[in-house]
C-alpha cells in the first residue's frame, strides 16, 4: 500500500499556490509566467540573467508551504520570479534530489505547484551530467531527446502512487518527452549567437545517486544507449509531462565518466585506481566555466517562448 496521500498533496498544492500568489500580488502589478526554469549544479547564474526592473521577486524553499530545502552545494534553494528579455519567468535556483532524503513526490511538488498555478506551460531544466560517449568532452552540451529512467524501471518512479487524474492519464506516455521545435529552437540560437561550444542531441540516464557511477555500471549505461549520465531531470520531466507541459533539457558536461575496468592486482604497473574519479567540486568547476554560454542559451530561447 502507497503512503502516498493524494488528498493530502491536492491541500499542499493549494497552500503552495495561495502562497505565491499573494507574495505575487504583493510585489507585481501583473505576472503571468509561461516558463519555468530549473537551474542544475553550478548554473544557478542563469538568474543573473533576470531583469534588475521591475525587481525580481525571491522566495526561499523554506517559507513555502510543501516545499523541500535543497541541501547540495551550488544549489540555492529558492524561487525567483521576475523577466527575462520581457518574458516573465520562475526559476527554481536548486533542485531537490531523491538522495538527500526527499521521497520523489517531494522532489516533483514544485512543478505541480507551478501547474496549477495556472499560467506556466513550458519547463527549461539544465543540469550537470558525466559522458559516457566517448566523443563528448567536459565543457561540452547536449540537448536531450530521450531519456533512460533506471530507478523507474525499477519501480522508483514519480508517478507512482495514486494518479492524479485532472493533470494527466494513469499510463503516460514518454515517446513525445522532449518537444522537437523547443530542440530546433535551441540549436537554431546557438547558431545566431555564433557559439562555439559543442552541442550534441542524445540520451540522458537517470540514477539516484548519490554516489558516482562504478565502472561496470558506466559500461552498462552505455551498451544500454546512455550518452550521459545524471541524477536529476527525469523526475521533474515525467511530472511535467503528465501535467501536460512542454519540455526543453539541456546538460552541461561536467566530467567523463570512467569506463575502463581498474588495473589488475596482477599488473606489475597498474595504472592509479583514482584516475579520471569525479568530484563534486569538479561539476561546479566545470559549470562555472560554461555557465556563460548555458545562461546565453538560455535566455535567448526563454525570448521566444
Amino acid at each position: 500500500m502507497s503512503s502516498f496521500d493524494l488528498d493530502e498533496q491536492r491541500l499542499l498544492i493549494g497552500y503552495a499556490v495561495e502562497h505565491i500568489k499573494h507574495a505575487i500580488f504583493s510585489h507585481f502589478t501583473r505576472f503571468e509566467p509561461r516558463t519555468l526554469i530549473i537551474c542544475g549544479s553550478g548554473l544557478g547564474g542563469i538568474v543573473d540573467k533576470v531583469s534588475p526592473k521591475p525587481k525580481p521577486l525571491s522566495i526561499p524553499y523554506n517559507k513555502i508551504p510543501g516545499f523541500k530545502s535543497s541541501t547540495v552545494a551550488g544549489h540555492q534553494g529558492k524561487l525567483v520570479f521576475g523577466y527575462i528579455k520581457g518574458s516573465p519567468v520562475v526559476l527554481m535556483c536548486g533542485r531537490l534530489h531523491s538522495y538527500e532524503g526527499h521521497s520523489l513526490h517531494e522532489t516533483v511538488f514544485p512543478i505541480r505547484v507551478m501547474y496549477e498555478w495556472g499560467f506556466v506551460k513550458n519547463l527549461i531544466v539544465t543540469n550537470a551530467c558525466g559522458a559516457v560517449n566517448p566523443n563528448y568532452r567536459v565543457g561540452d552540451l547536449m540537448c536531450l531527446n530521450d531519456h533512460i529512467n533506471l530507478p523507474g524501471l525499477a519501480g522508483q518512479h514519480p508517478l507512482r502512487g495514486p494518479n492524479f487524474e485532472e493533470y494527466g492519464p494513469r499510463f503516460q506516455s514518454l515517446s513525445d518527452g522532449y518537444d522537437l521545435a523547443f530542440r530546433k529552437l535551441l540549436f537554431a540560437k546557438r547558431y545566431e549567437l555564433g557559439l562555439q561550444r559543442p552541442l550534441h542531441e542524445g540520451v540522458y540516464t537517470y540514477v539516484s545517486g548519490p554516489t558516482f557511477e562504478t565502472r561496470a555500471e558506466a559500461r552498462m549505461i552505455r551498451m544500454l544507449g546512455g550518452d550521459v549520465v545524471g541524477m536529476s531531470t527525469v523526475p521533474e520531466v515525467i511530472v511535467a509531462r503528465h501535467c501536460g507541459l512542454k519540455v526543453l533539457a539541456l546538460s552541461l558536461v561536467t566530467n567523463q565518466v570512467v569506463v575502463n575496468p581498474p588495473a589488475s592486482a596482477l599488473d606489475e604497473n597498474p595504472v592509479p585506481i583514482d584516475r579520471g574519479k569525479a568530484t563534486h567540486e569538479e561539476v561546479l568547476e566545470a559549470g562555472f566555466l560554461a555557465s556563460v554560454d548555458v545562461e546565453r542559451l538560455v535566455e535567448a530561447v526563454v525570448a521566444d517562448l
